[in-house]
């Protein structure tokens, strides 16, 4: 399983990377205007530097809902790294888009995804990734594991190369569930990915080690 970070921070996506796990990073216009980073060249220059900290996939956003547009962003923040996977919304255009980009062969991630039908078109588009958002199914009392099941059947049936990126990530019982039904990706915050370190009977052990330790010096 990857496992990306969801955030724009600089200093999050350089401790994560540190750690040695990550993977990959996601973002959104949402997260760049949280770390007060607007104009367009200024997000440009940001996703550079995101991707000159880590080594694997940064998702990149496109803001337009228009084929045409779609098209001249994703192209523009193709160029800026090797490692930058444009981002499409899933929409009528977006999914015409996907399938324009993948006959150019640049690298696509399928976001906003919802529900198994949209999954389904997505990776018939030739999306190297779609995003399921589970967190936000869970805030309306839905089952956003279960999509990531159903989609997993789904593309598992059919031979889809495309990669399930387990999106809107809340907590660290997310990680591992999503692990167990077989997401290919995780994206989350830091907080989430650290969670996976902690265990009471982990640190109560080590404080015995290190009592013990100190008795016989």
């Amino acid at each position: 399983m990857k496992f990306f970070i969801d955030t724009a921070n600089l200093d999050q996506i350089a401790e994560a990377q540190a750690l040695g796990v990550l993977d990959g990073v996601t973002t959104n216009p949402s997260l760049m205007a949280k770390e007060g980073i607007t104009g367009k060249n200024n997000i440009l220059k940001h996703y550079v530097d995101i991707c000159n900290i880590v080594d694997g996939d940064v998702s990149a956003e496109v803001v337009a809902t228009e084929f045409d547009q779609m098209i001249k962003e994703g192209e523009e923040l193709a160029e800026l790294h090797d490692q930058i996977v444009v981002k499409i919304p899933m929409i009528k255009d977006g999914v015409k888009a996907l399938k324009y980009f993948s006959d150019k062969g640049i690298r696509t991630n399928c976001t906003l995804v919802f529900s198994c039908g949209q999954a389904l078109l997505a990776a018939k588009a030739g999306a190297n990734y779609v995003s399921p958002f589970i967190g936000r199914l869970d805030d309306i009392s839905t089952d956003g594991l279960n999509l990531i099941s159903e989609i997993r059947t789904i593309y598992d049936n059919y031979g889809y190369e495309t990669e399930i990126l387990a999106a809107s990530i809340r907590h660290t019982m997310h990680i591992i569930d999503c692990a167990k039904i077989g997401a290919d990706v995780m994206t989350g915050p830091l907080s989430a990915i650290e969670g996976l370190l902690k265990h009471p009977l982990t640190d109560i052990g080590l404080a015995k080690f290190l009592e013990d330790y100190k008795k016989g010096n």
